[in-house]
């Protein structure tokens, strides 16, 4: 319980700067919100975002570009924020790249990742002048040159490298074993051979993603001097240095009371020393250095905000059933990867202050068991009508949670900054699911 209680106490302290009875995110009380806009919805707070941005840039260098990445969470709002602080965006899809344009950021400040890109986004994302395209297959990379030849456009891309090293540490490991993502780094000098022979592809410089969800600021560092290595030996080989050097995300946040935040200040410290290391080779003259973040802007910045609805007791388990569930925080559930279900950070938000007295379950309205937000959850007394809280649901929620399953209407998401709220995504109603659908012939128009 009290492992539990801290880990959700110091996300209140650190994060939200609260220690009432009820949460207020940027001043705002939740309850005034979960009023005016009803519930479930998400709320966003600037003030939090101000600090995770701070923090990235004070640890990175100046020749570390950062590019926000838009699948952690692809509100224009949250866009929009990223792009006027000097952030590029990096997207991956055709439908992130629309996103990505609609908020204003320029074409050249685009970089497109991702496996499997079909011939349609790419003509899309060649045509409209994209910074680089991170090619992830040879195929891919002829599909673009072949592009470029019929729009009479040279594209600037990047390889997406698969390592050979292994980096452990993280959530998800990648390097050293096969995988749909990038090029093994052992082809990487006939693919090279091939780029250098095209006239309508600009190799710009090499893309590594080794891991999710590192924690250990030990970790990251191994991964960016095997990324200078191997950008030194495709430096050497080419003899020009690299436009770019991309290092991938990868950077974590503590959703589990046995983690530990990530040491911003040392990790910071080892990039000082590594790229001092580095700096005067010629392999790395006027190369510019990126990273692409997402889930670290912007994943503390969110809270999920539920109500109450039952409350009920089976065979000596008891059950808070909520308005919101699995529909809407998948990553909440433990169904969006968890092997083990593991419970995130959760509060009943107008009783902060008062003690655990019970074990519960927090379920919601699917008629699926998959539909549980918590299970054996140390909470305060419940009341039907209380708000719950789920932590650290600013990335990878809403955009990565099967909406439509049982025909819910979409949460609003909610985005707070000096004592205001304002609304950024309605909320959706039951009839949107007639907007598209048709009937066949023979039977009643819809």
């Amino acid at each position: 319980m009290l492992a539990k209680a801290s880990h959700v106490a110091r996300l209140q302290e650190d994060l939200f700067n609260e220690t009432a009875q009820e949460l207020r995110v940027d001043e705002v009380p939740v309850s005034a919100m979960a009023t005016q806009y009803g519930t479930p919805l998400y709320i966003y707070s600037r003030s939090v975002l101000d600090q995770k941005w701070a923090v990235l840039r004070d640890a990175f260098p100046e020749q570390f570009a950062i590019s926000y990445s838009v699948k952690a969470n692809p509100n224009r709002s949250i866009l929009q924020y990223f792009i006027n602080k000097g952030a590029g965006l990096e997207v991956a899809s055709g439908g992130e790249l629309c996103q990505a344009l609609g908020a204003g950021c320029p074409p050249s400040q685009i970089v497109f990742a991702g496996p499997g890109k079909t011939e349609t986004e790419l003509e899309f994302a060649i045509g409209r002048g994209v910074g680089e395209i991170h090619a992830e297959s040879m195929l891919e990379l002829q599909r673009i040159s072949t592009i470029s030849r019929r729009l009479g456009l040279r594209s600037r891309v990047a390889l997406r490298v698969n390592p050979s090293k292994s980096v452990q540490g993280g959530a998800m490991r990648m390097g050293g074993k096969p995988a749909p993502f990038g090029i093994d780094e052992e082809y990487l000098e006939s693919v090279l051979s091939w780029l250098e022979s095209q006239s309508w592809v600009e190799f710009h410089g090499i893309h590594l993603f080794m891991g999710t969800q590192i924690l250990d600021h030990t970790v990251l560092l191994d991964q960016y001097r095997h990324g200078m290595e191997i950008a030194r030996n495709v430096a050497s080989k080419i003899e020009r240095p690299l436009r770019t050097l991309d290092f991938g995300g990868g950077l974590g946040i503590p959703y589990f009371p046995h983690e530990k935040n990530l040491d911003m200040g040392e990790l910071g410290r080892g990039l000082e020393e590594l790229t001092a290391e580095f700096r005067d080779e010629w392999f790395f003259s006027g190369t510019q250095f990126m990273i692409e973040p997402g889930r670290f802007l912007v994943g503390e910045a969110g809270v999920y905000v539920a109500k109450v609805n039952d409350i009920k007791t089976s065979r000596g388990r008891k059950f808070l059933i909520v308005d919101g569930g699995m529909h809407h925080h998948l990553a909440a559930s433990g169904n969006l990867g968890q092997a083990i279900k593991r419970n995130f950070p959760m509060a009943i938000l107008n009783k902060l202050n008062s003690v655990p007295m019970e074990i519960v379950d927090v379920v919601g309205p699917l008629c699926t068991p998959l539909d549980s937000l918590a299970r054996d959850m140390e909470l305060p007394k419940a009341e039907v009508g209380d708000l719950i809280g789920v932590f650290q649901s600013g990335a990878y929620a809403r955009t990565a949670s099967p909406l439509e399953f049982l025909s819910h209407p979409a949460p609003p998401e909610i985005w707070v900054e000096e004592g205001k709220d304002h609304l950024i995504r309605q909320r959706g109603k039951n009839e949107d699911y007639l907007v598209d659908a048709y009937c066949v012939s023979g039977t009643d128009s819809v």
